[in-house]
C-alpha cells in the first residue's frame, strides 16, 4: 500500500494570463483587441482577400490590418495563402484553432448586440448621474 498522499485538485495550468510574463496575455490582446477580433469575425464567414476583409472591417486602415493579420497568423490563427498570379492573389483563412477561437468572439459579440439596448440605457443612466454630454 503506497502511504504518499494523493492530492485529488487538478494541476494548475501551465500558463496564466495574469501573470505579467506569460506569452498567452500577447495572444489574448492579438485576439481581444479592437481589429483582432473583428477580423477574426469576419473571416468566420470564410476565405477574404486582403482587401474584401479589409472592407468588411469597416474603419480598419491597411497598415492596422496587415499589422493584425501578421500577429494572428503568428498565434497560428490565421491562415496565409499567397497564389502565383499576375497580380499576386492573397487569401486569408481561419486555422482550426482559429475557428474554436472565433466561435466563443462571436458569441459574446452576439451578447453584446443582443443587449445594446440595455447598454445603450446603462450609460444615459450613468452620464445623466455624472451631467456628461
Amino acid at each position: 500500500m503506497n502511504s504518499t498522499p494523493q492530492s485529488t485538485a487538478e494541476p494548475a495550468p501551465p500558463y496564466n494570463v495574469f501573470a505579467k510574463a506569460c506569452p498567452s496575455r500577447g495572444t489574448l490582446e492579438h485576439v481581444t483587441g479592437r481589429w483582432g477580433g473583428l477580423t477574426l469575425g469576419a473571416l468566420y464567414e470564410g476565405s477574404l482577400r486582403f482587401n474584401e476583409l479589409r472592407r468588411r472591417v469597416d474603419g480598419v486602415s491597411e497598415k492596422m490590418l496587415s499589422q493584425t493579420l501578421h500577429a494572428l497568423e503568428r498565434d497560428g490563427l490565421v491562415h496565409r495563402e499567397a497564389q502565383p498570379t499576375n497580380p499576386p492573389r492573397v487569401d486569408y483563412e481561419l486555422t482550426p484553432l482559429g475557428r474554436e477561437v472565433a466561435e466563443r468572439l462571436l458569441a459574446l459579440i452576439d451578447c453584446v448586440e443582443s443587449r445594446m439596448d440595455e447598454i445603450l440605457a446603462a450609460r444615459e443612466r450613468y452620464d445623466s448621474a455624472r451631467g456628461a454630454r
